[in-house]
Order: structure tokens, then C-alpha cells, then sequence
């Protein structure tokens, strides 16, 4: 009797541990941790060509022009190589203080770089994440955002507009998200701010922005930080919560402007945004 009782907590010991293996082994596909089931990637560029490279243009387009963008900015956008290249595994937007005098005529100050995928890639809901080293100084100003995609036709605001991270260069830790539709847009977007802790800048090192994007839901992260949530409750009355079609993405770094003011004195050119990647899933 002794013996038997000595031996049963072994043997349940045993049989503990076999089912244990049986269910690791039998469900890694379906029981993996929850960042790694939870999206499914559906796009991506990893700025790995060679240094120096120009833009894929099969998932890019470099727009050009200087006329402010509605925004009062003062760059000449280009897709020169010294304004916009891959370099080291990484995407350069390079902001350049010269004189610029496009095709059309206008004459700039500076250069700099904007890219969309606009009738190469949009997508409705998911997550929509890149990592960025920002640039900074007075004046700068870098994002990367989303546009929806029947712009051409219902025009802007009402084609809704998500800002997953626009960075102020005279506030190097402090992130904006923000959602622009009709009638809570430009300054009057719906926004919030994260803020990096001890002074630390969003310039130092690389960091991850990101929205998890669901049918009345955006999510806002940094790194791995959710930040806010905004739904349809947080609009205005009245207004529309108008993020239920595909949207397109963009980069772009701008130089002065209404929201971030003109470069001074203290801004040392040139600036670049580095874009280690970009990458959209949707949900498995």
C-alpha cells in the first residue's frame, strides 16, 4: 500500500507532463503568442536595396511640387537621390537648405521628400506600423500618415485622414496621433500626444509607430505603448466617422509650416528621416 501511494504523484507527475508536450506540439499554429497570430502581413517595403538606390517604384510615388500644401511649408518636394534613397537598410527623406526652382516654375529654399502608395497600395483596417529615427530643430517636421483612398473624388476632409505619428523638431519627445474628418479637421483634428519619459528624444534611436485600425476603432501606439483609442463617440456631433474604406500611406518631411513655425537660427540643416521599415497587416 505504501509503495502504491509512493508512486501515484509520480505518475500524475508523468501524466501532467505528457499532456503538457501533446498540447505544446499540437498547437503552435493556433496558440502562438498574440503578436504572432493576431495580424497577418499584407504589405511591406524594408528599404534593403542597395545604398544609394531610388525608391520602388512599384510601391511608391515621390510627389513633387512647392506650392506649401496647404499647410504655408517651404520646401520643394523632389525624388531626387539626395532628397529621397535608401541607405544602409533604411529609407532616407533628406530635408536640404538650397535654392530650388522646380519645372513649374516655383522657387523654394529648401528640399525635401514626400511619398505615398496612393493606386499601389491601400487597405481597410489593420495595422499599420513603421520604425523611424526622427530628425529635430525649429521648424522640422516629419510623419507618416494615411489618406483615404477616394480622395480624388470626395475630396478632403471627407476622405478621412490618419496621422499615426507626426513628431514637432522643436519637441523631440512628444508624438502626435491625430484622426481628421469633416468637421473636426486641421486644427481641429482629433489628437493626442505621447511623450517620452526622462527627456529622452525621438531623434536618439529608432522608435515604432503604429495604429491597429478596426471598423469604429484606432488604436495609437508607440513602441509597444497604446496611447489612445478614438471612436465614434469621440467626433463631434454631427459628424462622421468616415474610416471605413481603404486608405493609402505616406512619409513626408516638411520644413516650416502653420503647425511646427519656420526653421531659425538653431536649425541645422541637413535633416533626415530614417525609415527602417514599413509594414501593414490585417487581422488572421
Amino acid at each position: 500500500m505504501r509503495h502504491e501511494l509512493a508512486l501515484k504523484p509520480k505518475a500524475m507527475l508523468l501524466s501532467l507532463l505528457l499532456v503538457f508536450l501533446v498540447v505544446s506540439c499540437t498547437l503552435p499554429l493556433e496558440a502562438q503568442s498574440q503578436s504572432r497570430n493576431k495580424w497577418i502581413l499584407t504589405w511591406s517595403d524594408e528599404f534593403n536595396a542597395p545604398d544609394g538606390s531610388s525608391i520602388d517604384s512599384q510601391k511608391w510615388t515621390a510627389e513633387a511640387g512647392g506650392n506649401g500644401w496647404g499647410n504655408n511649408e517651404l520646401e520643394y518636394y523632389t525624388s531626387r537621390t539626395q532628397n529621397v534613397r535608401q541607405m544602409r537598410g533604411s529609407l532616407v527623406i533628406e530635408a536640404v537648405r538650397e535654392p530650388f526652382t522646380g519645372s513649374d516654375g516655383v522657387s523654394r529654399q529648401y528640399t525635401s521628400a514626400r511619398l505615398k502608395t496612393q493606386g499601389k497600395f491601400s487597405q481597410a483596417y489593420g495595422r499599420f506600423e513603421a520604425r523611424i529615427k526622427m530628425p529635430r530643430g525649429k521648424g522640422i517636421w516629419p510623419a507618416f500618415w494615411m489618406l483615404g483612398d477616394n480622395i480624388s473624388g470626395a475630396g478632403w476632409p471627407k476622405c478621412g485622414e490618419i496621422d499615426i505619428v507626426e513628431n514637432l523638431g522643436s519637441e523631440p519627445s512628444i508624438a502626435h496621433g491625430t484622426i481628421h474628418g469633416p468637421g473636426y479637421s486641421g486644427e481641429h483634428g482629433i489628437s493626442s500626444a505621447f511623450t517620452l519619459p526622462s527627456g529622452r528624444r525621438f531623434s536618439d534611436k529608432f522608435h515604432i509607430f503604429a495604429v491597429e485600425w478596426e471598423p469604429k476603432e484606432i488604436r495609437f501606439y508607440v513602441d509597444k505603448h497604446l496611447y489612445t483609442t478614438r471612436k465614434p463617440s469621440d467626433l463631434p456631433p454631427g459628424t462622421l466617422w468616415v474610416y471605413d474604406h481603404p486608405f493609402f500611406v505616406l512619409l513626408n518631411l516638411a520644413v516650416g509650416g502653420n503647425w511646427p513655425g519656420n526653421p531659425d537660427s538653431t536649425t541645422v540643416f541637413p535633416q533626415r528621416m530614417l525609415v527602417d521599415y514599413v509594414r501593414v497587416y490585417r487581422r488572421k
